[in-house]
């Protein structure tokens, strides 16, 4: 059982479905400049490190799963948003929404080429919930 009876204590890792597992292992590897972990075996699926959570990107044909992409956005976080912005734009990222700040925050949302939404967020405020 879990410690102190709490059944979940942790995320091992957020899956994202592909239909093309390299042209998603050169953008989360290459355009994002995420470290790569590893690849499952034979399978077309494979790992990338955050700092906070492993993304696996699985081509869901494989593993007979129907395709449909995440459409709400796993936030990276970054240092500062504007410069993280503009050198996503200039590696031939597309942002899909205009900035949206909160108040307390800053995001801008983008897909990767199967149509998952990401986006970049900046907390600059203390006010509000811990997620802005």
């Amino acid at each position: 059982m879990a410690l102190n009876g709490q059944l979940l204590n942790g995320v091992d890792f957020i899956a994202f479905p592909t239909k093309d597992a390299e042209a998603a292992k050169r953008f989360y590897g290459e355009t994002l400049g995420l470290p790569f972990g590893k690849q499952w075996g034979d399978l077309p699926a494979y790992e990338f490190e955050t700092g906070a959570v492993t993304i696996a990107l699985m081509q869901v044909d494989a593993f007979n799963i129907e395709f449909s992409p995440n459409s709400t956005p796993l936030e990276f976080h970054v240092d500062d948003f504007d410069a993280a912005k503009a050198e996503l734009e200039s590696r031939g990222v597309e942002f899909v929404t205009d900035v949206i700040d909160s108040g307390v925050c800053k995001q801008a949302i983008f897909t990767d080429p199967d149509g998952n939404a990401l986006a970049i967020h900046h907390r600059y405020s203390q006010g509000g919930p811990r997620r802005g």
